[in-house]
């Protein structure tokens, strides 16, 4: 499988620095954590996301159609943000794009070929069912930056039903702040050279853009016919399990009080 020369070299380098760190006055001491500078792109939707969640890599990129947050440890997104209301899941039907590898990553986002023959998806985290208005906002969906493996009874499955209803509350409440992704933790399952992590379980977070209502979902990567609202969760424990702050810009009593429930009485199912 041929791999990007560029990751290998950056790698190889980041290898010479772990093992020859530099010691001297007022360099960064070879025991503490170096984070990665945090790459934007002038954005023209994701502008109206107001609420982004905190980064445990440090290399977060703003799109047209969404931001993320990549782990190169990883090899792929901890979490995926973006603003969803009726106008984004028109009825335009696109030419799929093939999957590349992200430009904007520096270290670059995991090759597609590591998915050949993996018997898992390339699972969109931001689907592209989400951003269709327009070719670009949906072509970007593509990028592997985006994508994550899943098992297919999943990804078409449980994964899927809640996509669609994610519509249907875009639609219903005028608009959402979205954020997903997987757990990514230790001694996961990887797939491919580059050894890209298989999440155990997925994470869905919904926000009505009034700030009024909140909604966790954390979904075993597995093939389900439970209803929905039986992955109901408080946001807080997401937080837990990932160490990210979702919506630390939220004023400090609205986020305790969202975050803290999982009462699913007050959204429709």
């Amino acid at each position: 499988m041929k791999i990007n020369k560029r990751k290998l070299i950056f790698k190889a380098v980041l290898g010479l620095f772990i093992i020859f760190p530099s010691c001297k006055e007022n360099e960064t001491a070879p025991n503490e954590v170096l984070q990665p500078s945090i790459e934007t792109v002038a954005p023209s939707v994701t502008a109206s996301f107001d609420f982004f969640p905190t980064s445990t890599t440090g290399v977060v990129v703003q799109r047209e159609g969404f931001a993320f947050s990549y782990s190169e440890e990883f090899e792929q997104s901890e979490w995926v943000a973006y603003v969803l209301t009726e106008q984004d899941f028109s009825n335009r039907n696109f030419n799929r794009p093939f999957f590349i590898d992200d430009p904007k990553v520096k270290t670059h986002s995991a090759d597609w070929r590591n998915y050949k023959k993996s018997g898992y998806d390339k699972g969109h985290l931001c689907p592209a069912g989400d951003r269709k208005s327009s070719y670009k906002a949906f072509e970007e969906t593509f990028y592997t930056s985006n994508i994550s493996p899943q098992r297919h009874d999943f990804n078409d499955g449980i994964w899927n039903r809640l996509e669609q209803k994610t519509r249907y509350w875009a639609k219903k409440y005028n608009g959402l702040y979205v954020v997903t992704g997987g757990v990514l933790s230790d001694n996961l399952k990887t797939i491919g050279q580059e050894k890209v992590a298989v999440p155990n379980y997925f994470y869905k977070i919904l926000m009505t853009k009034d700030t009024k209502k909140m909604i966790g979902f954390l979904v075993p990567h597995q093939d389900s016919e439970k209803p929905l609202y039986e992955f109901v969760v408080e946001v807080d424990l997401i937080e837990k399990m990932t160490g990210i702050d979702f919506f630390p810009k939220l004023p400090d009593a609205s986020e305790n009080r969202l975050e803290k429930t999982s009462d699913y009485k007050e959204w429709s199912f």
